[in-house]
């Protein structure tokens, strides 16, 4: 059977069509609230969700993702609640869902127990964030026999001959960092994003996604002209966390990100 992140891709290379994928930790307000937002978002047209597994140490993320780590953990998100989130996720929804982690909260748990968590709680892949990929091979194994998508960064510092060995590593879609440093809302889209597009797509088949610094309309277009999809996260994140959390205030963060989703389907 043909994975979600499979199909979804395809179906939109047959549309002629770009991804949009939406960032959110889970548990930001709380858990219950990830749900309603992962379908309202849905509703908007949103292809895929990249959901963050809270962690108190977030090193890869801007101020506004690691503070909404810290609302998802003081609000008591574990490790199990947010599995349980993704089943209550997948009984109204068949949305592709990849998890955004760190290796900490996995590794100590049981790396093995945790993924199976995630395979059966209905996810379809994981994003390793601080996971080198000449470490990687066991870790990447136990994706493999879960049945879980490896999806793999790579940014503006790679040099070509690393790309080649991480696109030989990943599945679902390759992730392109547009800048150095972290997540968070940027003015605009960062010169050569679109030259690093390109070095991956000569060595992968597989869909690029760009991400990091958008925040805007224009910007998700301009970035849907380089690559396969686009990712927002800090904007998505800080737009429902600064709307009051009831219908008409997260209808108002969910129609922003509408508005980005639709300027990326523009894009052909």
């Amino acid at each position: 059977m043909k994975k979600r992140l499979d199909q979804c891709f395809a179906a939109l290379k047959t549309e002629q069509k770009k991804a949009f994928i939406a960032y959110l930790t889970a548990g930001d307000p709380d858990l219950s609230s990830t749900v309603d937002i992962v379908l309202k978002l849905e509703d908007q047209g949103v292809d895929v969700i990249e959901l963050g597994l809270p962690f108190s140490d977030p090193l890869a993320d801007g101020r506004v993702n690691q503070e909404a780590s810290t609302r998802a953990l003081e609000a008591g998100a574990t490790f199990d609640s947010v599995m349980e989130t993704v089943s209550q996720i997948r009984n109204r929804s068949n949305i592709p869902i990849v998890f955004y982690a760190y290796m900490n909260p996995l590794l100590s748990r049981g790396f093995d127990k945790a993924i199976k968590a995630g395979a059966e709680a209905g996810a379809d892949g994981f994003l390793l964030l601080d996971l080198p990929v000449d470490e990687s091979r066991p870790y990447r194994q136990t994706l493999k026999k879960n049945q879980m998508d490896a999806i793999q960064l790579i940014t503006p510092t790679t040099p070509d001959k690393r790309i080649q060995k991480i696109v030989k590593q990943a599945s679902g879609f390759v992730y392109c960092v547009s800048r150095e440093g972290v997540t968070g809302v940027q003015d605009h889209i960062a010169d050569g994003a679109g030259d690093l597009v390109n070095r991956i797509k000569k060595n992968t088949a597989l869909p690029v996604a760009i991400g990091f610094g958008i925040g805007s309309p224009d910007q998700a277009r301009e970035a849907a002209k380089l690559a396969d999809g686009v990712v927002v996260g800090s904007a998505i994140v800080n737009a429902f966390h600064q709307e009051s959390h009831d219908v008409e205030g997260r209808s108002r963060a969910a129609a922003f990100v509408g508005s980005m989703v639709r300027a990326v389907k523009e894009v052909s």
